[in-house]
């Protein structure tokens, strides 16, 4: 699902950020509605994340749900990793 993806103005793999930095940013871009950052994305209008995290939710109550992205599968440093925490946690 792309739109739970880091948005385009979040530069993933920028040397001037930290991974600490990337991943509280790309925890707000899918939690925090107010920020307003789809004004600035081009390709994908991330709307709806919480019920598409809710979703997933609830799939991975009734069994196993894999995340994917181009990052290399052993890579430490993905999104996918923020992803699966905050998918492990309570969504507002």
């Amino acid at each position: 699902m792309a739109n739970l993806g880091p948005s385009e103005k979040l530069p993933f793999g920028n040397a001037n950020m930290t991974w600490a930095e990337f991943a509280r940013r790309y925890r707000r871009e899918l939690l925090d509605s107010s920020i307003g950052f789809d004004r600035g994305n081009i390709t994908i209008k991330n709307h709806g994340q919480k019920f598409t995290l809710r979703l997933i939710q609830q799939l991975a109550r009734r069994g196993n749900v894999t995340l994917m992205c181009h990052c290399d599968e052993d890579a430490t440093r993905c999104h996918r990793h923020v992803l699966a925490k905050i998918l492990a946690g309570k969504i507002g």
